[in-house]
């Protein structure tokens, strides 16, 4: 039960307005929901946004444009939302770049991915109109306070979104330094933003832009960069693109010392290492007594589910927070950081931990 009341009041009031005689006038959630089936942006602890403009970017593709009720607080170029779904009686929520600096509106662009349900059902249902339900914005993923003279933009595929607000708002300032942008795609036709990125490099003499196509140019790798931008080593550089490119330039970087100049934002879990083949390990759930069993490179969520539970989950990239639960025993992984734990008793998050011994989960 979410708080509805004042911290100020006495304790022996609070605990009385708490009773679950009272609900659901006590419970915010519950509120917000008799709300919403009054008018679907009315909500006391939800941010809630209509959509007012769907666009095309490619063919797979679609920006759209939100406008959010009085709960939003605004954004910082670069940062991204949660947005959730909710299909046959399931929520999930996913993370999106917000890919406008226009802090009034949320503008999110979405690549349809195949096999991932939530973003073919956003491409599906979205319209103008829509009401939908979204986080905060969050992340640290902005602009240096201090703007660096030099900057380097690595933007490939749908990466290109939180960078796209981040140009916006150096062009908003009259930036006057030196940015390389390279915008990677499997070919022009992909190229998310292509027209926008054109149009300002053209009045904008701060910009540079430099298209890459993996389709004819290979994919690209840290050799590739280096070799199209000689004087990366003299840049501050933000990345943000698929897993296996950005982990090809986190170790050239780290491998010149130049990790401090390297910023990026990472959507997805990183390569797993290759660990040492090893028997799959049993974990317990606690209060249904059920037994799955994990393997070494799996998570801790695609253990369960392959062992035939359904864990809640949401983002699946250690993101929401949706998956966490309590570990009772055991040791664990962390495939984010690579840490590992054996505190007894403490929170975990499904997706992003992976077996290192035989488990007892508050599941």
């Amino acid at each position: 039960m979410r708080p509805l009341l004042p911290e100020m009041l006495p304790a022996e009031i609070k605990r009385t307005l708490r009773s679950p005689w009272l609900h659901p006038l006590n419970d915010l959630q519950a509120v917000d929901e008799l709300l919403e089936r009054v008018n679907p942006m009315w909500a006391l602890g939800r941010i809630r946004a209509r959509v007012i403009e769907v666009r095309s970017e490619t063919p797979d593709t679609k920006t759209f444009v939100l406008k959010p009720n009085a709960r939003w607080a605004g954004h910082v170029a670069g940062q991204h939302c949660l947005i959730e779904m909710e299909t046959e009686g399931v929520r999930q929520r996913r993370a999106f770049s917000l890919s406008s600096a226009d802090s009034r509106h949320c503008s999110f662009t979405v690549r349809r991915q195949p096999g991932d349900g939530v973003t073919a059902r956003m491409h599906a249902r979205i319209r103008v109109g829509s009401v939908l339900t979204l986080s905060s914005a969050r992340g640290g993923f902005v602009l240096p306070a201090q703007r660096p003279e030099r900057l380097l933009m690595l933007g490939i595929g749908s990466g290109v979104t939180p960078l796209m607000a981040m140009l916006e708002q150096l062009h908003a300032e009259g930036y006057s330094g030196d940015i390389v942008f390279v915008h990677g795609s499997r070919t022009a036709g992909d190229a998310i933003f292509a027209a926008r990125l054109s149009a300002l490099a053209a009045h904008w003499p701060a910009l540079k832009c430099l298209s890459h196509f993996s389709a004819t140019h290979g994919h690209a790798t840290f050799e590739s960069i280096a070799a199209r931008v000689p004087d990366y080593a003299q840049r501050h550089t933000l990345m943000c693109g698929p897993g296996g490119f950005m982990q090809c330039l986190i170790e050239g970087y780290a491998e010149r010392g130049l990790s401090a100049q390297l910023q990026y934002e990472r959507f997805g879990l990183p390569p797993r290492r290759a660990t040492a083949p090893g028997e799959a390990l049993q974990v317990r759930c606690g209060p249904s007594e059920r037994l799955f069993e994990a393997g070494p490179q799996q998570s801790l969520l695609e253990a369960a589910e392959a062992g035939g539970l359904s864990p809640k989950h949401g983002c699946r990239i250690g993101i929401c927070r949706s998956c966490q639960c309590r570990k009772k025993s055991g040791s664990v992984e962390n495939l984010l950081s690579g840490a590992r734990s054996d505190a007894p008793d403490e929170l975990i998050q499904l997706c992003i931990s992976a077996a290192r011994s035989d488990l007892e989960l508050d599941l």
